[in-house]
């Protein structure tokens, strides 16, 4: 259970907001586009998306397991993620890099310890583009 946070999808439908600790889909409204995370100059084979803090590289590819994960810049990797489906996007929480979030096409998924084990959360959403961590 993570206290006090919050997990925010952009959808089809708008922004919906995700609290971690009662894993209750809070508000499904309209809303800026979330920030794409990127990491520049990543040159991944089948790359779908990724983001980075400090070390740390969390990248979603077009295979399965569908995360690829870094913690030395992108020297070595290590494959995660082998039960999610495919993915579209994935965000590191800016003060802590091992919470990660990750989704697929319809639900957003979370882990506590940088990608080794993952939870579903309940929220059933459609054409998930990118996820944030509130701030």
């Amino acid at each position: 259970m993570i206290v006090g946070r919050r997990a925010l999808a952009e959808t089809s439908f708008g922004i919906a907001t995700i609290d971690l600790e009662t894993d209750e889909l809070v508000s499904l409204e309209p809303g800026d586009p979330l920030p794409r995370t990127t990491v520049p100059g990543l040159a991944l084979p089948l790359l779908v998306a990724a983001d980075t803090l400090g070390p740390r590289i969390v990248a979603v590819v077009d295979r399965k397991p569908p995360l690829l994960v870094s913690d030395d810049a992108g020297t070595t990797w290590r494959e995660a993620g082998g039960g999610l489906p495919a993915g579209r996007t994935v965000a590191i929480a800016r003060d802590h890099p091992d919470l990660v979030l990750y989704a697929s096409e319809t639900r957003v998924y979370v882990s506590e310890d940088g990608g080794r084990f993952w939870r579903a959360l309940e929220a059933e959403l459609e054409d998930i583009e990118a996820v944030a961590w509130e701030p």
